[in-house]
């Protein structure tokens, strides 16, 4: 069985950044492998799915949180101080955990049920769809470590639970952006009645969005700013990366937009096929996910369905498995980093 507990291991040599002179970047060590996705110096805000839960659970006495021996690494281990009655540890059983959500929920309750992302879309998938999906059962699933948030290859790399959930019938999917959107979604998905599956960032995570004034609605994106030669089309940590990107196309005169969408499945379809649709623009969908069955196909086939024809780009994860590492070089690796993303639509628009 995958290891759990991810943190700097024992007598491993230190990792360098590939093919760069020392002197070219700070010495990474194996901690990297598992590093904020924050940038030096970024605002961030400690464990908001913990914090946001305990403020829910307050006003709603039917909220359990449940895990897979994971608490403390989903910071679920916040709102268990707080609730340790409504708190379950079923220990590293993930098609246990997920089947008892779906009888607490049969019962009433609403479980908030964590693990890490490539445990509930592989190895619990069928429990999921069965039990919770299929039965259209009240169970919040967040996930943490999706995409490429972790260094520690395939094993840990959740970089294909986007297809694996939008293709599941009644099963609502989310990739949130950063500390700001996680506090509104988790009341936000406790309103809404039926499964949800969420991507989870936890520890401290990036403030981003509340300087844009920014509001988390189930189903709908938001335009961050506007722009008239690109339109980057993201979700969950790739708004983030548009966003600097943006800002540095800016320095070179390229007038970048962006538009979140948080909400994968459904998508809005209507603001997509609207900032699409604007004529002149390079249209651009990047993801921190595989180019297969996430968010860049889900736009592509929407908008030829629709008959709306751009000039249209991905940006995501290769379908291929992917190396262990350090997350930045592995982010530059795969072309996920504000510099490589900031250089592809450069190289595009030329």
């Amino acid at each position: 069985m995958a290891a759990r507990a991810l943190g700097p291991e024992r007598g491993r040599p230190a990792m360098k950044s590939a093919g760069l002179p020392p002197s070219a970047k700070p010495r990474l060590t194996t901690s990297a492998m598992i590093a904020s996705i924050a940038a030096e110096g970024q605002r961030t805000k400690p464990a908001p799915f913990g914090h946001a839960l305990v403020e829910l659970a307050r006003s709603r006495e039917d909220v359990v949180g449940m895990t897979a021996d994971l608490g403390k690494y989903t910071d679920l281990h916040i709102f268990a101080r707080a609730f340790p009655d409504r708190y379950y540890q079923m220990g590293m059983a993930e098609q246990l955990l997920f089947g008892a959500a779906s009888g607490l929920a049969a019962e009433g309750f609403m479980p908030f049920a964590t693990t890490y992302a490539v445990f509930a879309s592989r190895r619990a998938y069928d429990f999921i769809h069965q039990t919770i999906a299929e039965e259209d059962r009240n169970v919040k699933i967040a996930c943490a470590l999706p995409g490429l948030t972790s260094g520690y290859g395939p094993s840990h790399q959740a970089a294909e639970d986007l297809a694996l959930f939008r293709a599941m019938p009644n099963m609502m999917v989310i990739d949130p952006c950063d500390a700001h959107e996680i506090e509104q979604i988790v009341p936000a998905i406790a309103a809404h009645r039926g499964p949800v599956y969420m991507r989870l960032l936890r520890g401290q995570v990036p403030l981003v969005l509340d300087e844009y004034n920014y509001r988390f609605e189930l189903g709908k994106a938001a335009l961050l700013r506007d722009g008239g030669d690109v339109l980057i089309i993201s979700s969950g940590i790739m708004t983030m990366r548009a966003l600097e990107a943006a800002q540095a196309l800016s320095d070179d005169r390229v007038s970048a937009a962006v538009l979140h969408v948080p909400t994968i499945k459904p998508l809005d379809t209507e603001a997509i096929r609207r900032e699409a649709g604007k004529p002149g623009r390079l249209v651009v969908v990047a993801e921190n996910h595989t180019v297969i069955g996430g968010l860049g196909e889900a736009v592509a086939a929407l908008l030829m369905r629709s008959g709306v024809h751009p000039t249209f780009r991905q940006i995501g994860l290769p379908d291929e498995f992917l190396a262990a590492g350090a997350l930045p070089t592995l982010h530059d690796r795969y072309g996920i980093s504000t510099v490589e993303v900031t250089r592809r639509i450069k190289e595009w628009l030329r």
